[in-house]
């Protein structure tokens, strides 16, 4: 369900709004990690074409545009909404790349392979236009990665059915998790590296977390549970914990994986 291309391209990333509200809510994390920031901090002996994959709002592109002006960045997605505001950016899909065979000094595929159909050949696709010595910057989260939120939208479904926890939410992350990565990236790639990037959010108004739990309307009708009525008793539960405890409290744990 969570790589239906229609969907993906439409309800899901037709905008930046879903994905700025989920990437939002780590303005509320310890330690802050400057995502953009590694990867430019990776691409320091790259040269020549470096492609975003799946670079949604372009959070990234930019980055590297600003920090490394020597590369070309070429930005990709499969969604022409979201990339709408984005130089150069073309519409393309992962599993099928219109780039030459190593031709790219890097490419990105940051937070995206879980929504890929057949991952095996999006990974191969991935391989196959890095020029010799290119590097693949892959990102995901582990599978104990916010559990609280997951915990958090069970409790409130099961509120809303009247039973003691609710269906799960879509995770995005489950098809492809940090802990996934030489099942997936290995038949590719022999050296794999792992950033991790941990941290804990806490939020003092409930907000940010509603914010982050209604960006995954897109799957609304997926989630076996009256979909706003679950959100609006989530944002009840925080606050009682917010006013019993001072904070809500949401454990992360991403990171980035290095593949040459």
């Amino acid at each position: 369900m969570v790589t239906d291309r229609s969907l993906l391209a439409g309800k899901a990333y037709g905008t930046g709004e879903h994905l700025a509200a989920r990437q939002t809510l780590y303005q509320w994390q310890t330690p802050r990690h400057d995502l953009p920031g590694i990867v430019v901090d990776e691409l320091a002996d790259v040269r020549g074409v470096v492609a975003d994959v799946g670079c949604g709002n372009g959070k990234f592109v930019a980055r590297v545009r600003d920090d490394r002006p020597d590369l070309d960045m070429l930005p990709m997605d499969v969604s022409p909404g979201i990339i709408g505001a984005i130089p150069g950016a073309v519409v393309a899909d992962v599993q099928q790349l219109p780039v030459t065979d190593g031709c790219l000094g890097a490419v990105l595929a940051l937070h995206m392979l879980y929504h890929v159909e057949d991952q095996a050949q999006a990974v191969r696709e991935l391989a196959r236009v890095l020029a010799p010595g290119g590097i693949a910057i892959v990102s995901t989260n582990s599978r104990t990665d916010k559990r609280e939120l997951e915990h958090l939208w069970r409790r409130a479904a099961g509120d809303v059915l009247g039973v003691q926890e609710g269906p799960a939410r879509v995770q995005l992350s489950a098809r492809f998790t940090l802990e996934d990565d030489r099942a997936i990236l290995g038949a590719a790639f022999g050296e794999i590296r792992t950033i991790p990037l941990p941290g804990v959010i806490e939020v003092t108004d409930a907000e940010p977390v509603v914010a982050h739990l209604a960006s995954y309307e897109a799957w609304a009708d997926r989630m076996g549970v009256p979909f706003q009525e679950t959100i609006e008793r989530a944002r009840e539960r925080v606050n009682e914990v917010i006013r019993a405890e001072g904070v809500f409290r949401v454990t992360c744990l991403g990171g980035m994986l290095v593949c040459r």
